[in-house]
């Protein structure tokens, strides 16, 4: 449907909107997201409305320090300002705690993306940067370039598909819904 020679899924969504702009956001689910919550889609897609100065908008939600997925590289973690900004994406443990910090939370990054049209079409132009490169992530080439991310914090803890146990975890879990 799209160039196979995108290095992310942000450029093959530019590429599909080109054809349609009339569209002036864009809300992206990853396909390894697929047990998503629709709310938080309309959510994403509410805040990127309500709000110009915003770029992009992505979710995260809370995870237990002790949780495994702390330590998982398949799971990307964020950061974010006090204002609920992007600081950072990782795939290692973020933040890493050498001091107890009471309240911090670690932050599970949820594969879902809002866009502005016109970040959209300025994110394509930008080769993948250092940071993308380094982690994997496409998200970085955004903040690399000085773009603002919001992130909405929620309490949908869907899992998301990132291994070929985790892709049989959901499967049982659609089972269980169908029956």
């Amino acid at each position: 449907m799209t160039s196979s020679d995108h290095p992310t899924g942000t450029d093959r969504i530019a590429e599909a909107v080109r054809a349609l702009p009339q569209f002036t956001h864009i809300v992206n689910i990853q396909g390894d997201e697929p047990l998503i919550d629709p709310a938080l889609v309309d959510e994403l897609a509410q805040t990127m409305a309500g709000d110009p100065s915003l770029d992009m908008a992505t979710a995260a939600n809370p995870l237990d320090p002790a949780d495994p997925a702390v330590q998982d590289p398949n799971v990307v973690k964020v950061v974010t300002a006090l204002d609920g900004r992007a600081l950072y994406f990782s795939r290692s443990p973020l933040p890493y705690f050498r001091n107890a910090v009471a309240g911090l939370p670690v932050l599970r990054h949820k594969g879902i993306y809002a866009y502005s049209r016109g970040f959209l079409e300025r994110f394509v132009t930008w080769p993948p940067s250092p940071l993308e490169h380094a982690e994997s992530l496409e998200q970085l080439r955004a903040l690399e370039n000085g773009a603002s991310i919001k992130v909405l914090l929620t309490h949908d803890t869907s899992p998301g598909v990132d291994t070929p146990e985790q892709a049989r975890e959901v499967e049982e879990i659609l089972l269980k819904l169908k029956s």
